[in-house]
């Protein structure tokens, strides 16, 4: 790395560093003026955005990325659209920072009140969605926490257009210069450098595959809230509606594969099998989705006179494996009990549903399930902090610790305990 860039980024990150003890100070209504004309200027600038957006997708098809990779990069109106609603839905929400999550009086009549606070200066390292970039400084910017993003080379003209319009903003805000940050330099070793730097970053949050998960794990110096895959299930139960299964596993799979709470596999108990999986299986190979099925669903297949190609016989690496694609394992069990232990042992602990009119059964499925986010009779497509009403989301968090689920604005604070005393000492 030239000594340059690493004094560039020192400086960066003492500066970030020093413009949390600012955003504290910006009110609620200032930071939803400028939400509000972050979404402006995106609505303004899509011509711009999906122009730059060109240049990252024609290098990865330069590259031959996967289909499903450049997916997560491309920019569409319909996209850009959803990143202003985001925006504009976190002017709706209740400014977390100065909360009072709870207060109360000792015996020695000190009064505490345990607040609400941003977490500090926050290290996004992100791959091929360009998106990220709008929600993450919106998500920050409401929570009072300084970003750093460090988005992937494959998308870096997506981000910059991004980064500059809204820099450019929050410029005319007078916003502190470097309460949002870009890193756009390409060494390898600046990654190692930011993970190190604990003194001046209080959480790593990195979303992507899990080869830049597991690296940004062992390397960092500095806490990590895991984004981690998503092998995420449903188990059309031997109760279930089959026209409210077939309606619910198709939007899983199909409406967009190449997402972290996409169905990756699909179980169905053996007594309704018969019915259920020729119909479905029938509706995913007309959407091109490829199988890797048990014994007992290649042999349905086979009865049902199926494109042969479209089938695979499943592997146990099969049942582990986020596809982002339009392919899918497909299990036959015996009875909920198998799902759940399957489920346990294979899933990423991300979205899992069971589909079934069987209200017990259900809860016993959601019960048992240890994953963040469990589902009765709907989409795992769901688990977006959008679609839960949060406004936009850093990410899923598949960790136990501080933050599981949707990661959204209380997510991305802490809180600290303030005492009120009128003189007390402790004897």
């Amino acid at each position: 790395m030239k000594i340059k860039d690493k004094e560039k980024i020192f400086d960066i990150l003492k500066k970030a560093k020093e413009s949390t003890f600012k955003l504290i100070e910006i009110s609620s209504d200032t930071k939803n003026k400028i939400l509000s004309a972050l979404a402006d200027s995106l609505d303004k600038n899509r011509a711009f955005i999906m122009k730059e957006n060109q240049k990252d997708i024609a290098l990865a098809r330069k590259m031959n990325l996967t289909s499903a990779f450049i997916d997560r990069l491309t920019l569409t109106e319909k996209r850009i659209e959803g990143m202003k609603q985001s925006l504009l839905n976190l002017i709706k929400l209740v400014d977390p920072i100065g909360e009072v999550i709870k207060e109360w009086t000792t015996i020695s009549g000190l009064q505490i009140r345990k607040v609400r606070v941003p977490i500090g200066v926050i290290l996004i390292i992100y791959e091929s969605r360009p998106d990220v970039t709008s929600d993450c400084i919106g998500l920050c910017l409401k929570s009072s926490n300084v970003v750093i993003l460090k988005g992937g080379s494959e998308a870096l003209n997506s981000n910059l257009a991004i980064f500059n319009l809204f820099s450019k903003v929050l410029k005319e805000f007078n916003y502190p210069n470097f309460a949002i940050n870009l890193i756009s330099i390409r060494e390898r070793e600046i990654l190692n450098l930011l993970l190190k730097a604990d003194e001046y970053i209080d959480l790593v949050i990195p979303r992507g595959g899990e080869g830049l998960i597991k690296k940004v794990t062992s390397l960092s110096h500095i806490p990590v809230i895991k984004h981690y895959k998503g092998i995420c299930h449903i188990y059309v139960d031997e109760y279930a509606d089959i026209e409210m299964a077939k309606k619910v596993c198709f939007n899983a799979k199909v409406q967009r594969p190449a997402t972290c709470n996409a169905m990756e596999s699909l179980l169905v108990n053996k007594n309704i099998a018969d019915k259920f999986l020729p119909l479905m299986l029938k509706e995913f190979i007309e959407a091109g989705v490829e199988i890797r099925g048990c014994v007992k669903t290649l042999k349905i297949a086979q009865k049902e006179a199926l494109n042969k190609k479209m089938f695979k016989k499943a592997t146990d690496d099969d049942y582990r494996t986020e596809y982002l694609d339009l392919i899918l394992s497909v299990k036959v069990v015996d009875d909920l009990n198998e799902a759940i232990d399957h489920i346990n042992k294979y899933g990423s602990h991300h979205s899992d549903a069971i589909i079934t009119e069987d209200k017990a059964r259900a809860e016993e499925f959601l019960k048992k399930i240890d994953s963040a986010c469990v589902y009765h009779n709907a989409s795992t497509r769901f688990t977006d902090g959008y679609q839960f009403g949060m406004g936009a989301e850093i990410g899923i968090s598949t960790d136990r610790i501080h933050a599981r689920g949707p990661m959204a604005l209380e997510e991305l604070t802490t809180y600290k305990y303030v005492i009120y005393g009128n003189g007390q000492i402790r004897t």
